[in-house]
């Protein structure tokens, strides 16, 4: 895989500088783009090759993306090496990246907006932050309801519904 055309060079480069922009490794991302537009599972010496990166850092982004639950380890018969795969579909990968970015990010906030909510209930003094606090709290729970909701449809099914988003936008529309 290391023979990359320059439109697959183009695409990894690109993932690894938006990665930078969500807040991920840009040589995670790169890894990451590697192993989606790959036909077959690589290991960890051939992602270092193919990116030019050290060996070194592809372990850590490859451990980095196991956090994240989007790789699987695959191994072959009589062959230690491990290799790497993405799992399932891209809507799958989509999936797994939103619930961890849930469990870090948007949960943690919702806990701390909790907390200082319940300790600005003692104090009457700051009845602006108070009521800014609430309203923030308020949003980010709906949010996290809403996808607490998504969660319970099936990744076929959220597929299904995002590519009628033409239809769906009416129907939002009429709400």
């Amino acid at each position: 895989m290391t023979n990359l055309t320059p439109a697959v060079q183009n695409f990894i480069i690109h993932w690894g500088e938006m990665g930078e922009r969500w807040g991920i490794n840009r040589t995670v991302a790169q890894i990451q783009a590697l192993l989606y537009v790959s036909p077959k599972p690589l290991n960890a010496e051939q992602i270092s090759q193919t990116l030019s990166v050290a060996r070194s850092t592809v372990s850590v982004g490859l451990r980095e993306l196991q956090y994240w639950g989007i790789i699987n380890v695959v191994h072959r018969l009589g062959d230690r090496t491990d290799y790497y795969e993405l799992v399932g579909d891209v809507w799958e990968m989509f999936r797994r990246i939103a619930d961890r970015r849930i469990q870090n990010e948007l949960d943690p906030t919702v806990l701390v907006l909790r907390e200082a909510v319940n300790q600005l209930d003692n104090n009457t003094e700051d009845p602006h932050s108070k009521k800014k606090l609430i309203e923030l709290l308020d949003v980010l729970d709906t949010a996290s309801n809403i996808y607490k909701e998504f969660q319970k449809v099936p990744t076929k099914t959220i597929a299904r519904i995002a590519k009628m988003s033409d239809i769906v936008g009416r129907i939002l529309r009429l709400a």
